[in-house]
């Protein structure tokens, strides 16, 4: 049902650089120095819709600006370091990514990350919250079923909550599972779009393999591997990488496509969707995945869940307590803050 509206996966990086006066978003990205964060900014640089980026980390920043700056493309680019310098690093921004934090190593479950992640993406919120309350805000920093919640409360407590533009970045598991999908059927990846729901934490992925287009017929030893391959797909590159980090370039790439995708629609394009991790009455947690229609001011339409099949609502039963238990965690920590 969302093939239509949905724009090929992986079409936004390889977008024909036309310029107009609409392409002036300016974006930040916060840990624009870490694993995630440099690679993300590259794409970023190297999009005519960005005019300015600004970059911002505990360390290094200067360095990766300068030299992200001698790119030949438009967009300006300025590194800002440490907590003083943050405040002009967001002021004027229309986008912040949050990829900062610390990574996952082997044997770790992205719940792990919780203590240090936590405050780090409270402290980065509560920033936004007072320099660019506007802004959209797009969180990769995991536990995303945790980060998001914590995002959320702090806007509440500085008083500029808006329901529309606070966004769990969940979109690696759609480019995963359009590549896993495609590989499997031996198809074009930039020409799958495969539906996923729910969280971003292991049993939380649920792939709505069902509303796949091109449509996919999978019989159910595929699908029940395909399913597990998607959702553990973050470990599979945690041990690949065996304590040298987590997935950063995929996700760099997913983060990027996610932002492009919004600052299109920010812009005026129509019928632009990414699922994402975001506040939802579609489901019994108060945040849920699905596909959402974009527009000027965020979210301009939750498209919810969909016709489903009987494997993906057992998913979506199974998901919930986790969900349910990891939103708690987030907000519990934002009301012990002090």
């Amino acid at each position: 049902m969302f093939s239509a509206l949905a724009r090929p996966a992986g079409a936004v990086l390889r977008r024909s650089f036309s310029t107009s006066a609409q392409n002036n978003a300016k974006v930040a990205v916060l840990g624009a120095s870490g694993g995630i964060g440099q690679p993300l900014a590259l794409l970023l640089k190297n999009s005519p819709l960005v005019s300015r980026l600004t970059l911002y980390d505990i360390a290094h920043t200067p360095g990766v600006a300068a030299d992200l700056s001698h790119i030949e493309t438009r967009a300006t680019v300025k590194g800002y370091l440490g907590p003083e310098q943050l405040p002009d690093c967001l002021r004027g921004c229309d986008v912040v990514v949050i990829p900062a934090g610390v990574p996952r190593k082997p044997g770790m479950t992205r719940d792990d990350l919780f203590n240090t992640n936590a405050s780090i993406v409270a402290t980065l919120s509560a920033a936004c919250a007072q320099h660019c309350p506007e802004a959209m805000i797009c969180v990769i920093s995991n536990p995303v079923n945790s980060t998001i919640p914590i995002a959320t409360e702090v806007f509440k407590k500085h008083g500029v909550y808006n329901p529309n533009k606070i966004f769990g970045v969940t979109t690696l598991d759609i480019v995963r599972a359009n590549t896993f999908i495609a590989e499997l059927k031996g198809l074009d990846p930039a020409r799958v779009n495969v539906p996923v729901i729910g969280g971003h934490a292991g049993k939380t992925i649920i792939p709505l393999i069902s509303q796949c287009t091109p449509k996919v017929d999978l019989p159910q030893d595929q699908l029940t591997a395909i399913t597990g391959r998607i959702q553990e797909a973050g470990t599979e590159v945690v041990k690949a990488k065996a304590g040298a980090g987590s997935a950063t370039l995929s996700m760099a790439y997913a983060g990027a496509r996610f932002v492009f995708s919004l600052v299109d629609a920010m812009n005026g394009k129509e019928g632009v969707v990414e699922c994402s991790f975001v506040k939802s009455q579609e489901a019994e947690c108060a945040y849920f995945s699905t596909p959402l229609m974009l527009g000027k001011k965020g979210i301009e339409k939750n498209l919810g869940i969909g016709k489903i099949s009987s494997f993906e609502e057992k998913m979506i039963a199974e998901a919930i307590p986790e969900l349910k238990a990891s939103i708690k965690k987030g907000e519990e920590f934002v009301k012990n803050m002090k």
